[in-house]
């Protein structure tokens, strides 16, 4: 569980350090590859099979760009501007809009005071995070980008859940997600907005980020849920805002503030909130198809 929360913390910091050299397109097509390669290596290894089917494939299409093809270039441009443990932060947010995106739905029916007022937390920490009022117009571009990966993953999350139950071989559908997260980045290439310049730090950053941060992480993840079950699992989600402040304050040197430090608990009190009394049957879980989500993405689909 320490192993699995440092490296899905430390992806925040990993992002930072790959923008040094590579694009947003850039980091997420290599990240995707490195990932995808890795879980085929312990598919393999497992004997799970790709999908054969034709309907598995096209879901795993929007699956893909929602999880992860969006997500991962939204965070690649919101942390240009945005520091990383800032975007470990935005990446809890995930579960709130899990559960707003169920009440604009009418699919959330256990609602309840502690779960309202989680909700009306939650977006209340954020905003005490980047303090709009100390910048010019609402929220920055960087900011904006953050946010929408997490909305993102909540609606993968709210998709997946239905779509694309486990069928026994989870390494091999999240390996045949990441390849086709792949084959999506790569269509963007044309655009992207700078030619990648390489630099090692870049090179070792999205090395890391794709095989362990992206690849082992899902391995890992995968196996706290079957023996230690989905509590076990959320419990280091909680854990991944910790440590991509506290490694982007060690490393990068980025300021910790009160401000900062208050608005992440109150961000963790407010998810802590929407998930009292809230429970979701195991076979709802898509626990091995996106890496690095917040604490809903391991219990809440998310």
């Amino acid at each position: 569980m320490a192993l699995l929360a440092l490296l899905w913390g430390s992806g925040f910091l990993w992002i930072k350090l790959a923008l040094t050299g590579l694009s947003p397109v850039h980091l997420t097509l290599v990240r995707c590859a490195l990932g995808a390669l890795t879980l085929l290596a312990l598919a393999f290894a497992a004997r799970q099979r790709l999908p054969r089917d034709r309907g598995t494939w096209a879901r795993l299409i929007v699956a893909a760009f929602f999880c992860n093809a969006l997500p991962f270039a939204l965070f690649g441009i919101g942390e240009r501007t945005v520091d990383s443990g800032v975007a470990g932060v935005m990446n809890a947010t995930t579960p709130l809009w899990s559960l707003l995106i169920g009440v604009a739905l009418g699919t959330e029916r256990r609602l309840n005071p502690a779960r309202l007022l989680g909700l009306a937390l939650g977006f209340g920490g954020i905003v005490v995070i980047f303090a709009p009022w100390q910048q010019p117009g609402l929220l920055s571009g960087g900011a904006l980008a953050l946010l929408g990966a997490g909305l993102s993953y909540a609606i993968a999350f709210a998709y997946m859940a239905r779509k694309l139950p486990a069928n026994g071989a989870p390494l091999a559908l999240s390996a045949a997600q990441l390849m086709t997260a792949t084959a999506l980045t790569a269509l963007a290439l044309p655009v992207a907005s700078t030619a990648p310049h390489l630099t090692l730090t870049a090179v070792v950053a999205v090395a890391i980020l794709g095989v362990f941060g992206t690849g082992i992480t899902f391995y890992l993840n995968y196996r706290i849920l079957s023996e230690e079950g989905p509590t076990a699992a959320a419990t280091v989600g909680y854990l991944l805002p910790v440590v991509s402040v506290g490694l982007g304050a060690l490393v990068l040197g980025e300021p910790l503030t009160p401000r900062i430090v208050g608005g992440m608990v109150i961000v963790l009190v407010a998810v802590g909130l929407t998930r009292r009394k809230a429970r979701v049957p195991a076979q709802a879980q898509v626990p091995a198809n996106c890496p690095a989500s917040s604490p809903g993405g391991l219990a809440i689909p998310k």
